[in-house]
């Protein structure tokens, strides 16, 4: 049997992946179908942008509708609370400042399909996440960038 790819997120961000499936399917497609009825409606097709641009959208919608089915039939679900209090993990909250004496820094930690930087959330696959995942409170942590390797102290680590 071939091993799939697994997509490790937080509880909550499966289930905002299931409220987009279910917006996706009962809203949005109907929607796109009306607008692919009513360009139908103008004759022909052939010269019909109105009809292209109802398919385009309709194409790039059962390709989410696919990729999210396929994220939430391998979501792997990461629970914080299984790991150490202190310890870097999917699903917990880090502060961490730049050493010597830079202002604390803080991100949680989720899955890449659920990382919003905008929001403070990062992916378990950014450098950032990366260089921090397992360490504990108080480690001093090296952190590559492309301008050399920062080193950041992390202060503290909660659950969310």
């Amino acid at each position: 049997m071939a091993e799939h790819e697994t997509f490790p997120m937080t509880a909550e961000g499966k289930v905002k992946l299931q409220e987009e499936l279910e917006d996706l399917k009962t809203n949005k497609r109907p929607q796109v179908i009306d607008r692919i009825k009513i360009a139908r409606s103008y004759g022909d097709l052939s010269e019909n942008s109105e009809y292209e641009s109802a398919k385009d959208e309709q194409s790039m919608l059962e390709s989410r509708i696919s990729t999210v089915e396929h994220m939430l039939q391998y979501a792997e679900i990461i629970d914080s609370n299984n790991t150490d209090e202190d310890e870097v993990t999917i699903g917990k909250k880090v502060t961490f400042k730049e050493l010597p004496d830079e202002e604390p820094e803080e991100y949680t930690i989720v899955g890449a399909v659920e990382a919003d930087p905008m929001s403070g959330k990062i992916s378990n696959d950014s450098p950032i996440a990366k260089a921090l995942l397992h360490h504990k409170v108080n480690d001093e942590v090296a952190i590559a960038t492309p301008g050399g390797d920062m080193k950041v102290q992390i202060i503290s680590v909660e659950a969310v």
